[in-house]
């Protein structure tokens, strides 16, 4: 019987154990696979295309050789999930498992509790370094798709497969992935741990550099410090290394955010849960805190705002509750804490919840008395009207966003990042508004105060071709030029 382009691709167990397929998968050559399945199973690019939810003329230009080949995470889950790949295969291919099981978890007390939760879920593999309740939050199959970005280290092994011989140097996000997994040639191996004040010096330039927006200079310097501190953190011992573990912490939050700045959320949720695991092994509750807030970002970046508008109500109440001395330091990430808890519930559009975070860390700004960068969280009063702004965009309500906005002197405000943020947050409130041209100009200023804030986040790059969409000529022809002339393709 001839076989019809509708009938499904019966697929066996032995072609994913083949070591031509395993060394496609390692490599992600999604190539390779369509050509072992047309090969082993007859499969036509038709009966391909159907199963993936691509286009046959797709499949088609993935198997010429030379032609465009896979490289984004949605894709990679399509593939897996249409051709019902087995967990090996998935993990071989960078992927996490299907059958993620919860970890036991302790009852917590909470601060807020989200109202009107939607369908979604606290991924299971993360559950056992949140500490917070899997029941927050019920998934369906569509929003379970999306946990595949957190694959722990096999998300990594298609990455490390091509990776240039031990003691070449790697670059970029590369260097980013061999740093987390483990990799040992990212450079030379130094002989021993670096001192103590040494990596004091280099995490705290990490930061700086980071909240400058000089992203260039982290990619660059950070993936050795990640590999240092981990050498550090297992040669020393006593309250040195009780530090080495604090500072462990800071820098996998820095390497979290950038790399959330960067779209790379896979690689973002293992730098946040390493952040997290090293802070609980510097035993600091402030470091604790901190560490939650980049774990609650990656929860807000990966659409979970219910699971991260607890988790950060939650760890801001664990620390309230457990630290004796109410110090600028603790009111910080405490603050800093509630700030996030409240933008998140502004992405969901929980008014009482944001406002109530957002009063609590006024109450925390106040207390404080003015704008610091304790524990690099830049919190204060000024902070606290930042966050007002975002909140305000998020519930839709721009006209509100741009009055917030107009009452903070930019002076007032102590990080490059901050203000940057400030500005990208303005100018899409006046697009909501209708004002492209001063949305444009706005964004303009922005790329000269923080030029790789503007020209090298994908976040930034969507909010422009939004722009663009619903620009009058006139404008769009500025938006063009200006463009072209930082290099961003839209």
């Amino acid at each position: 019987m001839s076989r019809r382009a509708s009938d499904p691709i019966v697929i066996p167990d032995s072609l994913w154990q083949r070591p031509q397929m395993t060394q496609a998968l390692t490599a992600r050559d999604i190539r390779t696979v369509f050509h072992l399945l047309r090969q082993y199973t007859g499969a036509s690019q038709t009966q391909i295309a159907i199963a993936c939810g691509m286009t046959q003329g797709k499949v088609s230009e993935t198997m010429k050789k030379g032609g465009r080949q896979v490289t984004t995470l949605e894709v990679f889950e399509r593939i897996a999930d249409g051709l019902h790949m087995p967990d090996t295969a998935r993990m071989t291919l960078g992927l996490a498992p299907r059958n993620l099981t919860t970890p036991p978890t302790t009852a917590n007390a909470m601060v807020i509790t989200p109202r009107d939760e939607p369908a979604g879920l606290v991924p299971a593999a993360f559950l056992g370094s949140l500490d917070v309740d899997p029941d927050v939050e019920e998934g369906d199959p569509v929003r379970r798709r999306t946990f595949t970005k957190l694959a722990g280290a096999s998300l990594f092994s298609a990455i490390l497969a091509d990776l240039p011989a031990d003691g070449a140097p790697l670059e970029g996000v590369e260097a980013f992935a061999a740093a987390l997994a483990g990799y040992p040639g990212i450079s030379s191996p130094r002989p021993t741990a670096l001192s103590m004040p040494r990596m004091n010096q280099a995490v705290a330039a990490a930061k700086r550099n980071y909240q400058d927006c000089r992203y260039t200079t982290v990619i660059k310097s950070l993936p050795q410090l990640l590999t240092d501190l981990r050498t550090a953190c297992a040669t020393y011992d006593g309250d040195t290394r009780l530090h080495a573990e604090a500072l462990s912490a800071e820098a996998h939050h820095v390497a979290a955010s950038i790399l959330l700045k960067l779209d790379e959320e896979g690689l973002a949720w293992v730098a946040a849960d390493r952040s997290m695991q090293a802070a609980r092994n510097s035993q600091d509750l402030t470091i604790i805190g901190s560490s939650a807030r980049i774990i609650t970002h990656a929860l807000m970046n990966d659409g979970h705002h219910g699971a991260a508008t607890h988790t950060a109500s939650t760890y801001a109440e664990r620390i309230g509750h457990d630290v004796d001395e109410r110090t600028p330091d603790f009111l910080s990430v405490y603050g800093a804490l509630l700030l996030r808890g409240a933008a998140a519930a502004g992405h969901r559009s929980d008014r009482q919840t944001a406002a109530t975070l957002l009063d609590e860390a006024e109450n925390a700004g106040r207390e404080l008395g003015g704008d610091y960068n304790h524990r690099w969280t830049a919190f204060g009063p000024t902070n606290v009207q930042l966050h007002r702004v975002n909140i305000a965009l998020r519930l839709g309500d721009a006209g509100a966003a741009i009055q917030e906005a107009r009452r903070i002197d930019l002076d007032r405000i102590p990080l490059t990042e901050r203000k940057a943020k400030l500005l990208v947050d303005t100018s899409s409130a006046l697009t909501q508004w209708g004002k492209h041209d001063k949305a444009y100009d706005v964004l303009r200023f922005a790329h000269q105060l923080a030029p790789e804030e503007i020209s090298a986040r994908p976040a930034v790059h969507r909010m422009l071709r939004d722009l663009m969409a619903t620009a009058p000529p006139s404008t769009k022809r500025q938006l063009r030029d200006f463009t072209t002339e930082i290099g961003v393709h839209l």
